[in-house]
């Protein structure tokens, strides 16, 4: 099973919210996920990111793949180099 940290994205239309999840890769973007991490909101100034950092790491340990998107978010709160 590959799993990934990446979005999930909430809110309402033109209003996104993204959850920061680990789900496995062939699971559905908004669908059945294992642990929320985090969660990102891009509409305020500045963009407000919050991402447990015991857990991101312990997920990052295990062999959790992150997005492009998540990897920045990463390094931006400090968890990755």
């Amino acid at each position: 099973m590959a799993v990934k940290i990446r979005l999930k994205r909430m809110g309402a239309h033109k209003k996104p919210f993204y959850r920061v999840v680990v789900a496995d890769s062939r699971a559905p973007r908004d669908g059945k996920f294992i642990e929320e991490i985090g969660y990102y909101n891009p509409l305020v100034d500045p963009a407000e990111i919050k991402i447990d950092d015991e857990k991101a790491k312990k997920w990052l340990g295990t062999g959790a793949q992150p997005t492009d998107t998540v990897k920045d978010l990463l390094k931006k709160s400090g968890i990755l180099e």
